[in-house]
């Protein structure tokens, strides 16, 4: 397993992510699963840009993260799988890929019909659903914006039953 960071942030390769996050766990590459990202060259070329040399990204659908993960988790060096959103991170989970895995939730910043429950975490009821189900699977889903910082369990985000 090389796929060493999972994670949940709207903004998804920026200075936290590459630097923060990046630089702490010595990423070699990037997996960027979103089926509208993935058709976008433009948007790829854009997130790129920040990229360290030699530190590569991928952009691909959801359906092609599910078909190839076993390849994207067993590349050479250590990767981060990011999403935009909790729907693409639960595909992953309904299709039985991140089992033992640590979820990282990042920024999910406000906007209409989503509840603060962090400075950095919003989220609607459809997101708390998602998160759910991803915990269900993965080992441990929590909040973080950067290594160092407070890390948040879920059940302290959303109401869990244990």
């Amino acid at each position: 397993m090389t796929l060493v960071l999972f994670r949940i942030d709207e903004r998804l390769l920026h200075g936290q992510v590459i630097v923060g996050w990046g630089m702490r766990l010595g990423i070699n590459y990037y997996v960027v699963v979103g089926d509208g990202l993935a058709e976008s060259d433009w948007e790829q070329d854009l997130y790129s840009a920040g990229l360290p040399e030699r530190t590569t990204a991928d952009f691909v659908s959801v359906s092609q993260a599910i078909e190839s993960f076993e390849d994207l988790d067993a590349r050479p060096g250590r990767g981060a799988l990011l999403t935009r959103g909790t729907g693409e991170m639960r595909a992953l989970a309904e299709a039985g890929l991140l089992a033992g895995r640590r979820i990282n939730l990042g920024g999910l910043h406000a906007s209409e019909g989503r509840r603060r429950v962090l400075t950095y975490v919003c989220l609607t009821r459809t997101e708390e659903e998602d998160l759910k189900v991803i915990a269900e699977t993965a080992s441990r889903v929590t909040a973080r914006d950067l290594p160092a910082g407070r890390e948040v369990e879920l059940r302290d985000l959303v109401d869990v039953v244990d």
